[in-house]
């Protein structure tokens, strides 16, 4: 799996998948275990434990990469066990909300690490992963080093959060990664960031709101489109790898709507002017 370039999680998620399997099965040997009961195994986490599309979907592609490259055999994830994907626009906090969660911050190292994902857009695991070194300040850009996909990019560095941040360095000295976690050195818990953001969520009075750390990075591209940012150019700062994964936010970006003149203003407004 090291070879192939997989994420620590990903190795992580197809290992336990695959004991849980192996458990399934405990008198079957792993090299004697058919597609056939892999897949009865996945119409019992369906069916009797009623997992999620996704739990299940992790399941089969860890079987598929079992079958190809531990057993030498074909196979095809039977995709007809998965309910439809229902696809829903993600949450966005509008730019008074966002700036209410950083402002409800106490903590400065808290503040700055929310606040340097929402100035760049960038995911959980790539803010976590970010070193001292990847600041580009006479560049004004940051390196976001083996991004989703293993990929490398550079995304904006903000002139506001840069001096912020020098403040930040000069009170908390980092090591290494800019934030550091249980001790110097050591990168920041996913687990802990997200911690974070439900404590400021709820301080701000969105808690009701159906927001995760992950609506940072949304909001972050719906309001650079807000802003007449180029579609173009938010696809290369969020990483994306298709422009299609990018098109979403034009359906959330409600400065972009409200321009819209409804056509039944229109002809109202012709026709109220034709009787004056």
């Amino acid at each position: 799996m090291a070879l192939g370039h997989y994420s620590d999680s990903t190795r992580i998620n197809y290992l336990k998948e695959l004991r849980f399997l192996f458990q399934y099965y405990p008198d079957i040997r792993p090299s004697e275990i058919t597609y056939e009961m892999t897949v009865n195994y996945l119409v019992y986490l369906v069916k009797t434990m009623g997992c999620s599309r996704v739990k299940c979907k992790m399941a089969a592609q860890s079987f598929a990469f079992f079958f190809k490259h531990a057993l030498n055999k074909p196979y095809s994830t039977p995709a007809v066990l998965f309910p439809a994907h229902e696809h829903k626009l993600p949450a966005v906090l509008s730019q008074e909300e966002m700036r209410s969660v950083l402002n409800s911050i106490v903590n400065n190292k808290h503040r700055m690490l929310l606040s340097l994902m929402y100035s760049t857009g960038i995911r959980l695991m790539e803010i976590a992963r970010i070193k001292i070194t990847d600041i580009e300040s006479n560049q004004m850009r940051i390196k976001i080093t083996s991004g989703k996909g293993k990929k490398d990019r550079y995304v904006l560095l903000s002139p506001l959060l840069l001096e912020e941040l020098r403040f930040y360095f000069i009170e908390y000295r980092p090591e290494i990664y800019l934030f550091n976690g249980a001790g110097k050195g050591k990168r920041y818990a996913a687990r802990t960031i997200q911690h974070i953001m439900q404590t400021a969520l709820a301080k701000a009075g969105l808690s009701n709101k159906n927001y995760s750390i992950h609506s940072i990075r949304h909001s972050f591209a719906t309001h650079l489109l807000d802003h007449s940012a180029d579609l173009q150019a938010i696809q290369q700062l969020m990483g994306h790898n298709s422009i299609n994964q990018t098109v979403q936010y034009l359906h959330l970006s409600t400065k972009r709507l409200q321009s819209i003149v409804n056509p039944y203003d229109v002809i109202m407004q012709k026709s109220t002017n034709e009787k004056c």
